[in-house]
């Protein structure tokens, strides 16, 4: 397969030693390029005219996309106007074919007709585009507006074509574009979205046409003279008439595309392909066919074909198109291996063949060829892939609270327990956390590999009736075992997954199937596998306790009742070893541990495992997300109907409809706020009804997290899908055509309905929430009686702890915990602690006195916590005692607001001095015992900061900075500097 590749390219190659200028560096950068055919030759478009098309003229657009893997995907369009030339039509569709092979031979191509062009093309020039007269070698000549001219537009879907008066009707939609004002005639049997879609063209022309300053106005259907606007829109009619109802006409015309029709191109003639079904094996990769679906019309090229062959296979399809009169059929050219989605779709079984890596070396022999003469193929070569670090995209200090199912009931775990999950239960949690402009609210259900059925619909009923109690403002989310999102990971931090379940339902099960109980037991034998990125997302997931368990590229911690043994593998990371430390302070506290390094172990922990076998090295690899995709979903009768919209923009998410982003890894399905209620409870289900569906043929796996989103609530990991994200937006009140009138009508700024901001939640005491890069790692205190403290050191929720108010604080959240948690390296004991207890009665002194001290005379502070977005200003009180009582209350906020922020200007000085004040007594180690690959390391010392042993000079060499200096860092640039210097 690799020689036939290459002697293709080598004779494609010949084909385009006079490859066009015009095409040199095409496709080198995500974007849109135009070529407009003149003198049967393409000439490139200038990017101010970019969008405009004349009816005389055919066009050859390119659109390059950048995918998450760095790679650039090619579409490639040729335009044609209603009145260009055979001749250029004809140049354009040749030109097209030799377009893609200088990309390297694997672009769609798609031949697009003036007023039936296809969604894809239309997405790329929003709202619409409107074709002008003329053209260039077709004998027109382009029209200069030199006047503005009276013209009449009806609206279907997305185009615009012009129309005359006679063609009004109740279906469609009209924009009459006039001197001094814009009216939209609103069929009375158009939808609300389509009229909300035909104001974005009517903004549009209103900034293209008259700089942004006319008129706009509505008229409905039937409104007669008695309105001042339908009487002006009629009078340019000569007045009211009725209208008459629509009549079919060829632009009506339907076509089955259920009908599917397999030709085979040879010597230019299009010859039926025999069979009952379609099957993928009736293609050769050597020859062209051409796949008849009516609307559609498919022009398959195999690998192997040379350019004529595709030239002649298009050339027939062309001619299909046109003796069988089907102007609004649409033509799309592919080639083998690079399929759509569409027409894989059309066959009853398809296997890809076509290994990817011949693909891209093809793509480099036709490259290098190219280079040979002259042309600049920089594009062709495929982009190295970004290096950029999965986020999580929501804050990690809110208060969380977890529930186990329990057949029909649900117990709350206590703070200690809320990250330690059985394999055989669900679980339903709820997690309040401040957002970007609102406290915002995550509740979700978690299923275990082994959790029974009765208990997951219990879970998710459970969690629905906490969604709907709650106005549907939280988003609600569905979690597998071993399908958990980063957002999960990171609420949980330490999460610890172990075998078996103590549920009811989960024990019912195990009797009636008399299987063999695994449930994890404290003194018995079990293996974990140590995963995760660091502090804030790390994982211990029991596995079956034998050596084939193990990999390579992971740690693991092994026990039994008596001996806990670490167990390093030879590929796993430094980051790796210290959660290894951080979790065995959760699952074996008070055992001393054998540390075992991989091809090094003892015969003891061989024993264990049941002896020595084979075992994998690879890293375990997640369900890698994909460039996202929404579709628009109607559900009736249990039927899902789903339409992919392309380039998308938050315009297109309509407040009455349901949508759906499937970005592979993750579903995300959108509920506008006008969906009925009924829908909006079935939202969760048409998430899985989509990946049953699987719209896009990419194997969704059935355990794929799903979000429900309700308008309104949209959080930081929906939105980024999205280049900007206005929430004002959904703020507004009205269905989306009431809501687009008044964005246009106030000059394209949307008006904003907010009600008054209720009073932010407190986490923990937090004054306000911190910015992103400032947020620290927070330490858990697992006190069975508390919710967990977040993202505040402890010497701090000491002094926060004497000053906070016990009426002020959120009835959810338990006063904070003083308590630290130690590596298991490091045993406190009393005269350990005598000093610290000293710092902190200090700092309370110190605390005390500044407080006393005028805001004046304190020192300020760098970088200020977040304020908190101004409330609308109160009317004035009334006179008398209530307005005294009112001033009393007014001073009291202001009072409590000014101890808030004497506390929170406090927090910055004392986390940036709590490092070093740590560090005073502490006594200096050599760099090499302290590294965490050292062969003779340090014992009995806090293994979460090594950096604190290295004497002051040697801090300096290996930081180049002082200890004062580096603990002013964010922790996470802390972190970036110890993992450089293998310290952590």
């Amino acid at each position: 397969m690799l020689e036939r590749s290459g002697k293709n390219c080598l004779s494609m190659s010949v084909s385009m030693r006079d490859l066009n200028p015009a095409f040199q560096g095409a496709g080198q950068k995500a974007g849109i390029e135009v070529w407009r055919i003149e003198n049967f030759s393409p000439a490139p478009i200038p990017k101010s005219s970019i969008g405009k098309f004349f009816t005389g003229d055919s066009y050859i657009v390119l659109k390059t996309t950048a995918l998450k893997t760095g790679a650039l995907r090619h579409d490639i369009h040729y335009w044609l106007g209603k009145d260009t030339s055979q001749d250029e039509a004809g140049t354009a569709a040749v030109k097209t074919v030799e377009l893609d092979a200088a990309l390297g031979g694997r672009a769609v191509q798609y031949r697009e007709v003036q007023g039936h062009e296809t969604e894809k093309f239309l997405s790329y020039f929003k709202p619409c585009i409107i074709p002008q007269e003329g053209g260039v070698a077709s004998g027109f000549k382009h029209v200069e507006a030199e006047e503005h001219i009276t013209r009449l537009f009806v609206c279907r879907g997305k185009h615009v074509v012009p129309f005359a008066r006679s063609s009004l009707n109740h279906d469609d939609i009209y924009i009459l574009d006039t001197k001094s004002k814009i009216f939209q005639f609103n069929g009375s049997n158009s939808s609300i979205q389509e009229r909300a879609k035909a104001l974005e063209v009517v903004q549009y022309i209103k900034d293209t046409y008259h700089d942004g300053t006319c008129e706009v106005a509505t008229v409905e259907d039937g409104r007669l003279m008695a309105d001042a606007e339908s009487g002006e829109f009629w009078g340019f009619f000569g007045g009211f008439a009725p209208l008459p109802r629509k009549t079919a006409n060829d632009e009506d015309k339907t076509y089955n595309s259920d009908i599917t029709k397999l030709f085979c191109v040879e010597k230019g003639q299009a010859n039926p392909v025999e069979g009952d079904s379609l099957k993928r094996e009736m293609l050769d990769t050597s020859k062209c066919y051409i796949l008849d679906c009516g609307l559609e019309v498919f022009v398959w090229m195999g690998r192997t074909t040379s350019l004529d062959d595709r030239k002649v296979a298009s050339g027939a399809a062309e001619e299909m198109i046109r003796s069988s009169e089907r102007p609004k059929s649409q033509m799309i050219r592919i080639i083998e291996g690079f399929e759509t989605v569409t027409f894989r779709s059309k066959f009853d079984t398809w296997t890809q063949e076509t290994n990817t890596t011949v693909s891209e070396d093809g793509r480099g022999r036709v490259a290098a060829l190219l280079q040979r003469q002259g042309v600049n193929v920089r594009g062709l070569m495929k982009a190295a892939p970004p290096k950029e670090e999965p986020q999580a995209f929501i804050d990690c200090t809110g208060n969380l609270q977890v529930w186990r199912v329990n057949g029909q009931e649900k117990v709350l775990l206590q703070a200690a327990d809320h990250s330690k999950f059985y394999s055989g239960d669900c679980y339903v949690f709820q997690y309040s956390y401040p957002g970007e402009e609102k406290e915002e609210v995550l509740i979700g259900t978690w299923f275990g590999k082994q959790s029974v059925e009765e208990e997951r619909a219990s879970a998710v009923s459970m969690a629905s009736k906490m969604v709907e109690s709650m106005k549907f403002v939280p988003v609600q989310a569905r979690i597998y075992k071993g399908k958990e999102p980063l957002q999960f990971f990171v609420i949980m931090q330490s999460f610890i997954v172990f075998k078996g379940g103590i549920s009811s339902g989960y024990k019912k099960y195990i009797a009636e199937k008399e299987v063999d109980e695994d449930t994890y037991n404290e003194n018995g034998l079990a293996l974990f596998r140590i995963q995760g990125s660091g502090p804030e997302n790390m994982q211990a997931i029991q596995v079956d306790p034998v050596a084939s368990s193990l990999n390579s590229s992971y740690c693991y911690i092994l026990h039994n009742d008596s001996s806990v043994f670490t167990w390093i593998g030879n590929l796993a990371t430094s980051t790796d070893q210290e959660l290894v430390e951080r979790q065995l302070d959760l699952i074996k506290p008070n055992l001393q541990t054998r540390a075992q390094k991989e091809g090094s172990e003892s015969e003891q922990f061989w024993e264990l495992l049941g002896g020595k076998t084979e075992y994998r090295s690879q890293k375990l690899t997640k369900e890698p997300e994909s460039d996202p995709h929404l579709f628009s979903c109607s559900f009736t009768k249990d039927i899902l109907k789903v339409t992919e919209i392309y380039n998308f923009t938050q315009d297109d998410l309509m407040t009455e409809d349901i949508f759906i982003i499937d970005c592979h890894s993750e579903i995300f399905v959108w509920v506008g706020q006008e969906v009925a209620p009924k829908n909006k409870l079935q939202a969760l289900t048409i998430g899985e009804k989509f990946i049953e569906k699987d719209s896009l043929l990419e194997k969704l796996s059935p355990e794929a997290p799903i979000y429900v989103i309700m308008e309104g609530g949209e959080p930081s990991f929906f939105t980024r899908f999205f280049t900007s994200w206005d929430s004002s937006k959904s703020a507004m009140h009205g269905n989306s055509f009431q809501r687009k009138l008044r964005i246009v009508k106030n000059g394209g700024a949307p008006v904003a309905e907010k009600p008054k901001r209720r009073t932010p939640a407190s986490y923990s005491g937090r004054a306000s929430v911190p910015d992103k890069s400032q947020q620290r790692t927070r330490s858990m205190s697992f006190s069975p009686e508390r919710v967990r403290v977040r993202g505040r050191s402890p010497a701090f929720n000491a002094l926060a702890a004497t000053f906070e108010s016990q009426n002020a604080r959120n009835l959810s959240t338990p006063p904070p915990v003083v308590r630290k948690l130690y590596p298991r390296s490091v045993t406190p004991d009393s005269s350990k602690l005598a000093p610290k207890s000293s710092a902190i009665a200090s700092r309370s002194a110190l605390f005390e006195q500044r407080l006393k001290t005028p805001p004046q005379e304190q020192p300020s502070v760098s970088k200020p916590p977040k304020a908190s977005p101004k409330t609308p200003e109160s009317p004035a009180p009334e006179s008398g005692s209530k307005g005294k009582e009112e001033k009393k209350e007014n001073d009291k906020e202001e009072e409590e607001k000014s101890m808030s922020s004497r506390i929170g200007s406090l927090t910055i000085q004392e986390d940036a001095k709590e490092g070093v004040e740590d560090e005073e007594d502490l006594p200096a180690h050599p760099y090499e015992r302290l590294k965490t690959t050292s062969s003779d390391p340090v014992s009995d010392i806090d293994v979460t900061r090594r950096e604190a042993y290295l004497s002051p000079e040697e801090f300096k060499e290996k930081f180049g900075m002082t200890k004062e200096a580096f603990y002013k860092l964010p922790k996470w640039k802390q972190n970036k500097f110890k993992m450089a210097v293998q310290l952590f």
